[in-house]
């Protein structure tokens, strides 16, 4: 696929500006970040930015102005990232006082009973750890959550349809387990 002539000299021009500055906007980026990976992301978004810009023909001024939109760029999209990871892990700490105030609220099947349903429990238990991750985090969400497929998916950035698919193979692999258990007569 050949260039137009107005992007093949943009990205003529882009090259060696890129080459000259690059290092400079990693560091302001890292800066800005709390890890490298983060600034690395920041830094190619604050690009792609810029590229598109000068390829629609909207930006004003020339590469003396793309400095001054880089390190801006940077440190917008360093404060976007810091604030979508903060309200990541804002979500993740309410799920787990969620799931430590459950334990006192709610009846929990698999922890209970006696002697009786030890073996079950230990092969459950033993079960969901040998699970594939997207299916065991369902059903803990699900069973001991107590929670909907709607906010399972919403909190997995996940369809509920998918939610509810994961729940339904994990829960019958956790059953193929069991009936194998029955059989080999561990339980």
């Amino acid at each position: 696929m050949k260039l137009a002539p107005q992007q093949n000299k943009n990205s003529s021009q882009f090259r060696p500006w890129l080459e000259g500055h690059g290092s400079k906007f990693l560091l302001f980026a890292r800066q800005q970040t709390r890890s490298i990976a983060d600034a690395e992301d920041v830094l190619q978004d604050a690009l792609v930015k810029l590229a598109r810009k000068v390829e629609e023909g909207s930006f004003v001024g020339g590469q003396d102005a793309w400095i001054a939109f880089i390190y801006t760029q940077i440190r917008r999209e360093a404060i976007d990232l810091g604030r979508k990871d903060d309200r990541r892990r804002k979500r993740e700490e309410n799920v787990v006082k969620d799931d430590r105030s459950l334990g006192r609220d709610i009846e929990m099947p698999l922890f209970e009973g006696g002697a009786s349903q030890d073996e079950t429990r230990r092969i459950l238990i033993e079960g969901m750890k040998t699970l594939p991750k997207k299916f065991s985090e369902v059903i803990s969400m699900k069973l001991w959550g107590e929670r909907t497929f709607a906010e399972i998916g919403e909190a997995l950035e996940i369809s509920l349809n998918t939610a509810a698919s994961r729940y339904r193979y994990g829960i019958e692999a956790l059953r193929k387990q069991l009936a194998t258990a029955r059989l080999n007569e561990d339980i």
